[in-house]
């Protein structure tokens, strides 16, 4: 391995390629497992919406209780060296490229075998996501920076974890599920051979104190901003959750899926050299603001869209997806940044993102658990055309997230912005 060890914002273009390479396929691997998994299951295997939200909510909030423990165990790793934190990645993406092919191949029939199936692979699916992503994570948070230099290494990650899901968007639609499966074993690999010649965060100093799980919480920064992160990816994760309800019933355009979900993802990838030259202006919090106000303002006319609407319903897409640059680029900058100001620096990145990890997958967790079973309890069902269940669908769809993206906007300013917070 690399024995570099300088902050990414002054690296070359090949250092953050190196550092970023793991986003790619961990993003490959996220849009099927919260996106297309729940409507595979319920469309091609039949399984009840209700029973299916009620697996997906408790295999997530496991996974999600998880993290913490796997980011203190992420900084002792740290601790001895960046080798033996990625040998513990190079072992757990294994696991995960595994248990991902089993997921969308179950070798069981009927519904109790097909959810107990999916429990299982979901289990082992998540974990090993979580253990690969908390310590890509701290690895780059560890590299230190200004503003604008943390923004510039998320960006490194994101952009290319947003090239991931552009090919995760096309890839099952063009070349099934079974070729998608075997790409993202191979770009896995070749990722985590890219990180081992990435710039390593430095060594702690010898004897140096381990972070505990609670410490992340001792800073006043750390609980506003996961407060504003939590209702912020409540927001997404809805819609994440019901885009392909919606476009299959509400627009009747199961054909443009591709495009749709294209459309959205490369118009963040494109949009975050924006979001990072916005940073160095207006700086993090004030630009987050910016990418959550538009989110709200463009993605308010899905509601009144209907069938045919698939013109619209790109542009839309494309302008949520310049706003999705901004929340994929800087709240973890912001978090970098609440972890120096702590004293953290160095011991603790890994117990923050775990439990950064952690909002992450409740909001997942409570949008899947929370709106499919709502959904049926309103009379939707997948295919449905009866007019009462669409409009439930739509106001699940695109009003909720709205109405918790604007709480989210107001926190944002509440909490961070007028106390001046990033100064």
């Amino acid at each position: 391995m690399s024995s570099l060890a300088v902050p990414l914002a002054r690296s070359t273009w090949r250092d953050g390629l190196a550092y970023g390479a793991p986003g790619l396929p961990l993003a490959f691997v996220a849009l099927p497992l919260y996106v297309i998994l729940p409507n595979h299951y319920a469309t091609q295997f039949g399984v009840p919406l209700a029973a299916l939200g009620a697996v997906l909510l408790a295999a997530r909030v496991l996974d999600a209780v998880a993290d913490p423990l796997i980011g203190r165990a992420a900084d002792a790793l740290f601790t001895r060296s960046a080798r033996h934190a990625w040998l513990a990645a190079a072992a757990a993406a294994v696991l995960l490229a595994l248990g991902f092919r089993a997921l969308f191949f179950p070798s069981v029939n009927g519904t109790a075998a097909l959810l107990a199936w999916c429990a299982a692979a979901l289990v082992v699916t998540y974990l090993a996501y979580s253990v690969v992503s908390v310590i890509h994570q701290a690895w780059g948070a560890r590299l230190g920076g200004d503003a604008a230099g943390r923004a510039g290494i998320v960006a490194w990650r994101e952009g290319l974890a947003l090239i991931g899901v552009l090919l995760a968007s096309l890839l099952p639609s063009l070349a099934g599920l079974e070729a998608s499966t075997l790409l993202f074993a191979l770009l896995l690999l070749a990722a985590l051979a890219a990180l081992a010649r990435a710039p390593q965060p430095p060594a702690a100093a010898p004897g140096a104190p381990g972070a505990s799980m609670a410490l992340p919480f001792a800073s006043g920064d750390f609980r506003r901003l996961l407060a504003i992160y939590l209702v912020n990816g409540i927001a997404g994760a809805v819609p994440a959750t019901l885009v392909l309800f919606f476009i299959r019933d509400r627009l009747e355009a199961p054909a443009w899926e591709p495009l749709f979900l294209a459309a959205y993802f490369a118009a963040a990838a494109l949009s975050i050299p924006l979001w990072v030259r916005l940073v160095k202006r207006f700086g993090l919090a004030r630009s987050w603001l910016a990418g959550m106000l538009l989110a709200i303002g463009v993605f308010a006319w899905a509601a009144a869209l209907g069938r045919g609407d698939t013109l619209a319903y790109a542009a839309v897409c494309i302008g949520s997806g310049i706003a999705l640059g901004a929340d994929l680029t800087l709240p973890a900058a912001l978090l970098a940044g609440v972890v120096q100001r702590a004293g953290h620096a160095g011991r603790a990145e890994g117990a923050y993102f775990g439990w950064w990890n952690f909002a992450t997958k409740l909001n997942l967790a409570l949008a899947a658990g929370l709106a499919l079973p709502a959904l049926q309890a309103l009379g939707y069902a997948p295919g449905s055309r009866d007019a009462a269940a669409l409009d439930a669908l739509t106001l699940a769809y695109a009003l909720l997230p709205c109405a918790l993206k604007l709480g989210a906007a107001a926190l944002l300013y509440l909490l961070w912005i007028r106390p001046g917070r990033e100064r």
